[in-house]
């Protein structure tokens, strides 16, 4: 059955009920979004720090009492022409000297005693300076942010196929049941290695809250408001990014930061008490064919919609009985996974086009975002711009998908990421900071509505059955491109360039693919892999709406004698019918004998005269 169109408008479309069950899915974006980007703030290395000064690398006849402390460190610690106070080696001088000037010959050796660290942006410590990961521990900040992002692409391939074959419901309550419980044993950390693997296993459970939630939302709404509920749930990932600098100067320490950000994931598993604000996407259990639970959601939605009037037919009974006529009354559900996707075409070009641009959005981000720090070191500079433009971007695509289609503004999006990636690729070096700032933003802006219009985008293509699998396995492609910038700083940036050269290629490259995806504007979703196969794409230069579906010779259809909405109708009527204890008529036996007598008593009657 076509959901939209018979489905939808009998349980009320896009109703009370339903714009309170979006309003429940927006929660758990800004839950995940604030232990996403806590990372940010855990893994950030303090703007300077140095080598704690060691006593005993001194001169015996040094007297700490005879210098200021800031002649005291250029004594003790390297001067770096353009950066300070070098971070990672200390002077080591011989013992025999008794005057202390700046011709003496000294050794430079490795830090002995430690660090002293500047404040980090926010918080007092954090996971960098409780472990002293600088120098020669640098490489684990890096290696971090690669467990996570990996624990994110697990989350979104297994959790995703959980998604469709358990439901949104339950994948949602028990993503949110586990990521709190790490959450909370993440605060508890004693090791950067017991850091790393708590922090990869909430990244797993992290995603499945984030793609239960985006789909059960999806499948709420009708095509007239799908854009605009998917991009505030972007604003609510916007809020909590403004939010996480203030949170971070509050608690001060990051594991009183973890477990602020934690507490919305609790407060998500009163979920499973009030099922009502949060409940299975009847959407899905029609497309698997569970039959019995979907009408009983279905009645849930008709009767929070207040559709179910006192009048002679019930919209919702007349719903059902339309389902008992489509659906036989022994069927059996029919879960699909991911693997099937090799027997279509269309499906899965579509996942891997769209798989691809998401890829190029996330990854290219870097590219931009390396020039702001460029621009200016302060830690605050490149967050806010960051955060702004991913508003901006939200705010663009509110105005111009529904208005110019989604596969326009997409190759729109992915022209202008490459052009801007191209321009700084060759030109950096010739153009002032300013004009490699606005360029450096534009990128980022375009690049962030194109990671975005790239996840809306599939969710709106892929079929009910497997959207959930195939939506993970191209957010599972965005975060490997999230995990290709903490390659680079694992490297120390030594392959910057040929990043730049390739994620630029690739954006040139994405604007031939997206020409072969169809267009989903004002669109019914697809529901089984049928519907997903039957998605054309359409002409490039599309021509007036009455010649494409003009005949030749104009004939009328004529009108079919079966018509399901009238023998619902009945269905329902007579079962109202048969329902009803008083009637409107009484059969009594007659009171006397018949005037014709039956043939016995006609025959009896005729002997007995006889």
């Amino acid at each position: 059955m076509e959901f939209e169109n018979k489905i939808f408008p009998k349980i009320g479309g896009y109703g009370r009920y339903n714009r309170i069950i979006t309003l429940f899915s927006w929660f758990p974006n800004f839950a995940v979004s604030l232990n996403l980007f806590c990372d940010v703030f855990f893994t950030l290395i303090p703007e300077s720090y140095h080598c704690k000064p060691d006593p005993t690398l001194l001169p015996s006849a040094f007297l700490l009492s005879n210098f200021s402390k800031q002649a005291y460190l250029n004594y003790t610690i390297p001067w770096v022409k353009g950066s300070g106070l070098s971070h990672c080696e200390l002077y080591k001088y011989p013992t025999n000297f008794t005057n202390v000037t700046e011709s003496v010959p000294r050794e430079v050796v490795p830090c002995t005693k430690g660090w002293e660290y500047a404040k980090p942006a926010g918080l007092k410590s954090n996971f960098v300076t409780e472990w002293n990961l600088v120098c020669e521990n640098y490489w684990k900040i890096p290696l971090q942010h690669i467990c996570f992002m990996t624990g994110w692409i697990v989350g979104y391939v297994l959790l995703g196929t959980v998604c469709d074959w358990l439901g949104r419901r339950k994948a949602l309550l028990m993503s949110v049941a586990l990521s709190g419980v790490l959450g909370v044993a993440v605060c508890l950390s004693n090791s950067p290695a017991v850091f790393l693997l708590l922090r990869l296993s909430q990244g797993v459970l992290l995603a499945g809250v984030f793609l239960s939630s985006y789909i059960a939302r999806l499948e709420v709404c009708d095509p007239q408001h799908r854009l605009m509920v998917s991009m505030v749930s972007g604003f609510f990932a916007v809020f909590a990014e403004l939010l996480l600098p203030g949170l971070a100067v509050v608690c001060g320490d990051w594991p009183v930061l973890q477990a602020v950000a934690t507490l919305p994931l609790l407060l998500l598993l009163s979920y499973w008490y009030f099922a009502s604000v949060f409940p299975e996407s009847p959407r899905w259990l029609l497309a698997t064919a569970q039959i019995s639970q979907a009408k009983s959601c279905l009645q849930a939605f008709s009767i929070q919609n207040k559709v179910c009037l006192h009048d002679e037919l019930y919209p919702a009974e007349t719903l059902l009985s339309e389902i008992d006529v489509a659906y036989p009354e022994d069927s059996a559900p029919e879960y699909h996974h991911i693997l099937e996707l090799r027997h279509t075409r269309v499906i899965w070009r579509n996942c891997l086009i769209l798989g691809f641009t998401l890829f190029i959005g996330t990854g290219i981000q870097y590219c931009f975002t390396r020039n702001l720090h460029n621009h200016s070191p302060h830690f605050y500079f490149g967050y806010f711009l960051r955060v702004l433009t991913g508003a901006l971007a939200c705010i663009f695509l509110c105005l111009s998908v529904d208005r110019f289609g989604r596969r326009g503004i997409l190759l729109l999006t992915a022209i202008v990421t490459g052009i801007s990636s191209l321009v700084l690729l060759a030109l950096t070096q010739y153009l002032r900071g300013g004009l490699v700032l606005v360029l450096s933003v534009f990128g980022l802006f375009s690049s962030q509505a194109l990671a975005m219009l790239s996840v809306f985008f599939a969710s709106e293509v892929l079929p009910t059955v497997v959207r959930g699998g195939t939506l993970g396995l191209i957010m599972a492609a965005g975060c490997v491109g999230m995990a290709a910038s903490s390659l680079m700083e694992l490297q120390n940036n030594g392959g910057y360039f040929l990043h730049h050269v390739v994620f630029a290629s690739f954006a040139v490259l994405s604007v031939l693919c997206i020409m072969l995806l169809p267009e989903s504007k004002r669109k019914p979703l697809p529901d089984s892999l049928k519907d997903g196969e039957c998605q054309r794409r359409p002409p490039l230069f599309p021509t007036g709406r009455e010649w494409d579906s003009l005949p030749l010779l104009r004939t009328r259809q004529p009108a079919s004698e079966y018509n399901p909405d009238n023998y619902s109708r009945l269905v329902s009527a007579t079962k109202k019918m048969l329902n009803k204890e008083t009637l409107p008529y009484k059969i009594t036996l007659p009171s006397r004998a018949p005037l014709l007598p039956s043939n016995g008593n006609a025959r009896g009657g005729q002997g007995h005269s006889s």
